[in-house]
């Protein structure tokens, strides 16, 4: 569809390609070709994702906004609008690009990343897209400075970017930034420095080149690290010190939080997460985004006490389930060592999609046949298969949600519900309980919890515990 530039259009154009000449010309020059195939943007999300938290999630959602817009513009966009560049006469040679495009003017690809990068920062970070966006804006203005596009090609390239990344919302909704509701409490020690905490540090969870014990051991000089070894048990070594400590501590991802929880509990004894592991989703969601929120909630000693579910008498803090994730967490881990942790998820994920068979199980009595089961640790928020974020953590109940697999093309029908991240599918099913009996039709089954493998057996039990885990957690975290 060609598609000519309005008069509009035009007078705008010419009147900045009759601005007089001053620095600003080479400096915009230097940027727009800084920004050729996003290699300027793929530099700040390397800034910003330095540091785990906010700044690393608004990267990788800024990236994949990027990649998502970039080919939208490029395969779909410029096809449908063919239409002509502006014309190169008369404009200085000081802001000449060496090689003038050849591709459809609109909308301009420039423009559409710099809009879904800036927009999918602002998301994750307000203040890291404010900084951000005048680096987006001028790139975009550098194009029609440049005479490669009409400001027309500009906007709807940079509101295209825009609106790709406000969709991401849908398949990786946005963390609000209020923690989830938890009951204050004051039973948590002042231990200045870490005095009194007794502290577990997985080397091997989080990045590979980063040993997070050397940071616990700066920040809180007077803690007792334990530094896990390949083969030491986490559980013995912190029961073995459990007489010398006030606290327990753990550094580590999800698993070995769980594993440390449970520690916690039997010795009553409150517990300190440094958010280490690659998700860290239960950090997250009780308010501990960073090393330095968990430095200052334990100097400080100030704690929350939180909910914490059991399934075969061993307790999960996040989340349990029976079905497809089990396998996929052993897939995941045989191609670790191969492809790294996010390729390994990837691979998993395609490969268990591919063979697996359904299960039949009982819930609370009543059959039913499945691809997956998900059990949550108190409420999860939005529902359906996208990521998400518990608003509570102290609700008492346990979020059951599962896929049926007894409809006609379930296994195509699962592939389309989740590539779709919907609720509505009518393979999708949840419910709230306090408690939930699974007994297995099929003999033994697995269950995972928080992301890693546990037994197998024909019946398992879930349930709350009936007391609550104490967690440091600064004071001056909103609560609802």
């Amino acid at each position: 569809m060609a598609r000519a530039p309005s008069r509009l259009d035009r007078r705008i154009y010419h009147w900045v390609q009759r601005l007089p000449p001053s620095p600003a010309d080479q400096a915009l020059l230097r940027l727009s070709r800084a920004a050729n195939h996003g290699r300027l943007w793929f530099a700040v999300a390397a800034v910003l994702g330095a540091r785990k938290g906010k700044g690393r999630r608004a990267a990788v959602r800024a990236v994949g906004s990027l990649t998502v817009s970039s080919a939208l513009t490029n395969i779909v966009a410029k096809q449908l609008f063919d239409r002509g560049r502006p014309d190169y006469g008369g404009l200085s040679p000081l802001r000449r690009l060496r090689r003038a495009p050849i591709t459809s003017s609109f909308p301009s690809g420039h423009s559409a990343s710099a809009g879904a990068f800036a927009t999918a920062v602002a998301m994750e970070s307000l203040p890291r897209g404010a900084a951000v966006a005048p680096l987006a804006a001028a790139v975009a203005y550098s194009r029609v400075h440049v005479g490669v596009h009409y400001p027309a090609d500009v906007v709807a390239g940079a509101a295209l970017g825009a609106g790709v990344a406000l969709a991401t919302r849908h398949w990786w909704p946005v963390h609000p930034a209020v923690p989830a509701r938890v009951r204050l409490t004051s039973v948590a020690p002042a231990l200045p420095d870490g005095e009194g905490l007794v502290i577990a540090v997985n080397p091997r969870s989080g990045p590979d080149d980063v040993n997070p014990a050397d940071e616990v051991r700066e920040r809180l000089p007077r803690a007792e690290v334990v530094e896990l070894g390949e083969d030491d048990d986490m559980a013995e070594l912190l029961h073995a010190a459990a007489e010398r400590a006030q606290a327990f501590g753990v550094a580590g991802g999800d698993g070995s939080v769980a594993t440390a929880a449970k520690v916690a509990l039997e010795h009553q004894l409150p517990l300190a997460v440094v958010p280490a592991g690659t998700l860290n989703h239960f950090a997250r969601d009780v308010g501990i985004e960073t090393v330095d929120a968990a430095v200052e909630a334990i100097n400080s000693g100030a704690g929350v006490a939180v909910d914490v579910a059991t399934v075969g008498g061993v307790p999960f803090l996040n989340t349990a389930s029976i079905g497809s994730y089990p396998e996929m967490v052993e897939r995941r881990e045989a191609f670790e060592t191969r492809f790294g942790k996010w390729p390994a998820l990837f691979l998993a994920a395609v490969s268990v999609l591919r063979t697996q068979r359904p299960v039949q199980l009982e819930l609370n009595g009543k059959p039913a046949k499945l691809w997956i089961l998900f059990v949550g640790n108190c409420a999860y928020t939005p529902r359906g298969l996208s990521p998400a974020w518990r608003p509570r953590l102290e609700d008492g109940l346990l979020d059951v949600q599962y896929l049926r697999a007894d409809k006609r093309f379930s296994r195509a029908r699962l592939a389309l519900t989740a590539l779709a991240a919907t609720d509505k599918s009518r393979m999708y099913r949840q419910l709230e309980v306090s408690e939930l009996t699974v007994r297995s039709l099929d003999g033994p089954v697995q269950v995972a919890r928080d992301g890693e493998p546990g037994e197998e057996a024909v019946e398992f039990r879930f349930e709350k515990t009936p007391r609550r885990l104490v967690v440091y957690r600064p004071a001056e975290v909103p609560t609802e």
